[in-house]
């Protein structure tokens, strides 16, 4: 979080010199607290935890890198769902991914389907697509600008937006994350259950940190309006990544997302030590 990421600079700024008066150093697990508090989701080791978690939920795996190459119709009216964040071919995502692949990779193999996932954007067609994109996208997903191409999307679609959110509220590293889940699910356009609109539903409840108020209390408003949200559609009515997950870990005040994590996703147990 922001304020804790200055405190904790603050804290630990060079040592005074030897010849100086000091109070006494304190205590490796004070400076281990401190260092914790101003861990945000954006560290690497967190990051990586993160992008476990949300695997758990989307491909009922912890190894989120196995999942460049994953493709198919799960039938919630979004067409292809694919790669490590869900890039869906309905809902535009997945057509700004090969686009911006197409860029950096020109003549890339799935360059030819981008007229294609254009016309079948905001729909469940596979028109244009079929027989071979599946077979394509697992093909691409070998070519290591593929990879760095969703690692780059998922990054300035979804990571990047939910964790400079979450430092605005004043959230730590688990508001960041339930913050970060959200948006993978939801979007952020102008729907009414876009995670703006699940953020802005949640603020007639309670206030965030940095508007004063409590966190865990902010974290269950808005948790509480996500759980509204998903049951508006019948593909995502399970709400057991949030009960069974986001809630265990709010409840035993785990706001840092610190190791070790146990949790429960569409019935399936996980644990990251």
């Amino acid at each position: 979080m922001a304020i804790g990421t200055l405190l904790g600079a603050a804290l630990l700024a060079a040592p005074l010199p030897a010849h100086a008066t000091a109070a006494p150093a304190p205590a490796p697990a004070s400076a281990t607290a401190v260092a914790a508090a101003a861990t945000g989701l954006d560290d690497p080791a967190k990051k990586d935890i993160a992008m476990q978690i949300v695997s758990s939920a989307e491909n009922s795996s912890l190894d989120w890198k196995a999942q460049y190459k994953y493709i198919e119709d799960i039938g919630d009216g979004r067409g292809y769902t694919a790669g490590i964040i869900g890039f869906c071919s309905g809902t535009g995502d997945m057509l700004e991914l090969v686009e911006y692949y197409t860029q950096v990779k020109p003549g890339n193999v799935l360059a030819k389907y981008l007229p294609a996932l254009r016309a079948v954007d905001g729909s469940d067609s596979h028109a244009g697509l079929d027989p071979n994109f599946t077979k394509d996208w697992a093909k691409a997903a070998q070519d290591a600008e593929f990879k760095k191409a969703q690692d780059h999307e998922r990054d300035r679609v979804y990571f990047n937006p939910s964790v400079k959110q979450g430092k605005t509220d004043g959230v730590g590293t688990l508001g960041q994350f339930v913050y970060y889940d959200a948006i993978v699910m939801h979007g952020d356009g102008t729907d009414s259950t876009s995670f703006r609109n699940i953020r802005k539903r949640a603020l007639a409840k309670a206030k965030p940190p940095a508007q004063g108020g409590n966190e865990t209390t902010w974290l269950n408003a808005f948790l509480d309006a996500r759980v509204w949200a998903m049951k508006q559609e019948e593909a995502h009515s399970d709400t057991s990544r949030v009960d069974t997950a986001q809630r265990v870990f709010l409840k035993k005040g785990n706001l840092n997302l610190n190791t070790p994590l146990d949790w429960k996703v569409y019935g399936d147990s996980f644990h990251i030590g």
